[in-house]
């Protein structure tokens, strides 16, 4: 009997552990992201005048190493929210979860790396200044990969997380309405706006929020874990 009751206070925690996880994700990567935004003109040719301003290139370097922790948190929010779903957990839609959220995760590194090793290369170069080639190709990829690759796999994400927690009525019908929203914008017109990268952190903050705000009891948590198995 204590164990068990230890069991169930363990699984009690999982949505609060998956709310934090989620908030750190989203205020890291969307901080990150605002920054980038802000420093980085939205010409792809354009590399001299905000290279050349001290508070912009600084801006930039630290975003990319924001991007690391919001990465780890957001490999916690996976197990965590894999753990709420427990045995309920279909295999299809597992697969799919872990698959997207992993390499988002991994697509999200490939771009900081690759926007990190580009300005090192910038920096090293002093006067001479880098090349123009390389830098439309690291600035091309660094785009593609954040935005086209790694924001759908994000979309993907959103579509079988809200799958999921709609099969379980974890969450109201109005966030399975959002979340369906975001996944449309993710994978369809992401690239379109300007803005668009935030949308994903904006999802996992609303999706978290409410997962703080609404863990659920002894009576509906036990309920649903033994209907499971």
């Amino acid at each position: 009997m204590r164990k068990a009751a230890k069991i169930t206070r363990a699984s009690l925690r999982t949505p609060r552990a998956a709310a934090v996880a989620g908030i750190a994700f989203s205020v890291i990567l969307g901080t990150a992201l605002v920054l980038v935004r802000i420093a980085v003109p939205a010409d792809p040719a354009d590399a001299g005048a905000w290279l050349e301003d001290g508070w912009r290139k600084d801006a930039v370097f630290v975003a990319l190493y924001m991007v690391p922790f919001a990465g780890l948190a957001f490999l916690w929010f996976i197990g965590v929210v894999r753990d709420r779903i427990g045995a309920a957990e279909d295999r299809l839609f597992s697969t799919v979860f872990l698959g997207t959220g992993l390499l988002f995760v991994a697509m999200l590194f490939v771009a900081a790396a690759t926007a990190g090793a580009l300005l090192e290369v910038e920096g090293s170069k002093a006067a001479a200044g880098i090349s123009s080639d390389v830098w439309g190709l690291g600035r091309h990829t660094t785009y593609l990969v954040l935005t086209v690759y790694a924001m759908r796999m994000a979309g993907a994400f959103t579509i079988v997380t809200t799958s999921i927690v709609t099969r379980l009525h974890i969450v109201p019908r109005w966030l399975v309405i959002f979340g369906w929203i975001m996944a449309a914008g993710l994978l369809l017109i992401v690239e379109s706006l300007s803005w668009g990268v935030l949308l994903f952190p904006l999802w996992v903050l609303v999706f978290s929020v409410h997962l703080l705000r609404h863990a659920p009891d002894d009576a509906d948590e036990s309920g649903r874990r033994g209907a499971a198995t």
